[in-house]
């Protein structure tokens, strides 16, 4: 779903992301912990195709992203990502069936069929019974589920959820979190990126970064790790299916 291969990010004189190597295959649930400035959320913009790596290669669905136009790659993200973060980015004064409905509000599908698709995915959130509240009637747990009812309205195969707990108490976190499970359970790729190191450690998978390093991965059939400050390595990923022409990434 997810190949990073030698990918370096630099703003300026600071480089935030060093040379790495992370595959991550359809249907996964992980976690990528680190502390704040590790180079996570860096790394969480990379895989969401919201920034271009300084260097090295980003293969997102088998589609290379340094070969896409700026439109393809728009019409690659909508289609297959979808983002759940830390604020909820729900506006004031609208109900959440319209707030989950305006993620495809450019889909150029009729209103009704919107507001149709919304309320399945606010059923499937467990708020079927909260469609009209507005944000400020919600709790924050409800506000982050109204979110990820959006993020999965168009059923993307890749979930990035950055920090989705960390406005929450911890019952309402614990909520959010089984819904994540029952989303990968349901087949869909799930990365939470977080430095919270309890919510890593309860998932399949936990990916450590550090200083731009990716300096620990749990899964020992994984892909290569770059080689960090002192010195390790690992063997190299495994290839990803071959990559689909750009006219088909936008089809």
């Amino acid at each position: 779903m997810v190949e990073l291969s030698g990918v370096r990010k630099t703003y300026g004189d600071v480089t935030a992301l060093r040379d790495a190597e992370l595959v991550i295959r359809r249907g996964e649930l992980l976690a990528v912990v680190g502390p704040s400035g590790s180079g996570k959320s860096t790394m969480l913009n990379i895989m969401g195709t919201l920034d271009r790596p300084t260097a090295g290669t980003v293969r997102i669905d088998g589609h290379d992203i340094d070969h896409l136009s700026d439109r393809e790659l728009s019409a690659l993200r909508a289609g297959t990502i979808g983002f759940v973060f830390q604020q909820f980015h729900l506006a004031p004064g609208i109900p959440a069936l319209d707030s989950v409905a305006d993620g495809l509000l450019y889909s150029g599908r009729p209103r009704a069929e919107r507001r149709s698709l919304a309320e399945r995915a606010l059923r499937r959130v467990g708020l079927g019974h909260r469609l009209h509240h507005e944000p400020h009637q919600l709790s924050g747990g409800e506000k982050q589920r109204v979110a990820i009812a959006r993020a999965v309205l168009g059923d993307p195969p890749l979930l990035l959820a950055d920090e989705p707990t960390g406005a929450l108490d911890s019952r309402s976190g614990l909520v959010v979190m089984e819904l994540l499970h029952e989303l990968h359970r349901a087949g869909t790729t799930v990365v939470v990126i977080t430095h919270d190191r309890d919510i890593a450690a309860s998932l399949p998978r936990e990916v450590r970064i550090r200083d731009g390093w990716i300096e620990h991965d749990s899964d020992g059939a994984g892909p290569a790790l770059a080689a960090g400050p002192d010195g390790d390595g690992a063997l190299a990923p495994a290839p990803v299916s071959a990559a689909l022409t750009a006219g088909e990434a936008v089809r």
